[in-house]
């Protein structure tokens, strides 16, 4: 039997989301901030909210939602991105604002646009709460979007939120031509530092090789279809933040996630040097080239991988 299921931000992601579910037998109802309605009216008659807005959207929409949201309805957050302002992940801003909240997150490799053409993926379902987890595993996997579960939401949300740095990188990377020895470089230190956040912030380092992790960088950071990718492409080729932005044409959560990251290392004394380089190429402080010039040529040190 099909469940009430209320999708809060209806943008690529959200929509893909929106058609997986109701192709699954659910019964689904969709909310854009372009309505201009009270999403809390989706709530009360759902069995679960999934959450796709940016980041942004997120932080704007958290505290009016948190004050009704129906005691006991499981929110499935599927944002990527690290708030700059509370220095959080979406699932711990949600739960700032509304402590008792049942909830899960969503994160993996899953490119919207192939998704949505029928093409096959899986991903990880994360909570703290193991029975929740397994739960909606069950009612939400498909034979098009096979789920896992974990119990480490922290991790599995910093995995998915730095993995777009590193996609930005990778991007100009390509663009510069630089060729695969360069990029799978790049992409092996991408992880160190990935793995650096996620115990930063509280997050288990094996999650930094599952689906959110290694899967999810190995998406975005090779494909096309990746905003984040182009992004850095747009970089490599001369481009202000602006123009490559424009040339994107949509929310690019690496470009936000890069200057948040960068913060929180500053503050931590966390070693960063690739979101340093990224963020200083964003800022028009430096050419891409000259950046990857400057991390070629950092002092020599030992090879120290996540434990």
């Amino acid at each position: 039997m099909g469940l009430q299921i209320a999708v809060i931000g209806m943008g690529a992601w959200g929509s893909t989301l929106a058609g997986l579910l109701d192709q699954q037998g659910h019964s689904v109802r969709g909310w854009s901030r372009r309505d201009g309605d009270d999403a809390t009216a989706l709530l009360n008659a759902a069995d679960l909210a999934v959450v796709a807005l940016s980041m942004a959207g997120v932080e704007a929409l958290a505290p009016a939602l948190a004050v009704q949201w129906p005691q006991g309805l499981p929110l499935l957050s599927c944002t990527k991105g690290i708030n700059l302002q509370q220095r959080c992940t979406p699932g711990q801003l949600w739960r700032r604002q509304n402590p008792q909240l049942p909830l899960l997150v969503l994160s993996g490799p899953n490119l919207a646009t192939e998704l949505a053409a029928g093409l096959p993926a899986a991903s990880v379902l994360a909570s703290h709460d193991h029975a929740l987890a397994r739960h909606w595993q069950h009612q939400l996997s498909s034979d098009r979007l096979r789920l896992y579960s974990n119990q480490d939401p922290v991790g599995t949300e910093v995995a998915g939120a730095l993995k777009n740095v590193m996609a930005i990188a990778a991007g100009i990377c390509d663009g510069l031509q630089l060729g695969a020895n360069a990029k799978a470089s790049l992409l092996c230190r991408g992880l160190v530092e990935m793995g650096v956040v996620i115990q930063g912030l509280g997050g288990h380092p094996a999650s930094l090789y599952g689906l959110a992790g290694l899967g999810d960088l190995l998406a975005t950071a090779t494909s096309p279809l990746s905003r984040n990718y182009r992004f850095g492409l747009a970089l490599a080729e001369g481009k202000n933040r602006r123009q490559a932005l424009e040339q994107v044409g949509a929310t690019v959560e690496g470009a936000a996630t890069a200057e948040a990251v960068l913060a929180l290392g500053e503050e931590h004394h966390w070693h960063l040097p690739i979101c340093h380089e990224v963020v200083a190429v964003m800022e028009g402080r430096i050419g891409a080239a000259a950046a990857v010039r400057r991390l070629m040529e950092r002092h020599l040190k030992a090879e120290e991988l996540p434990r």
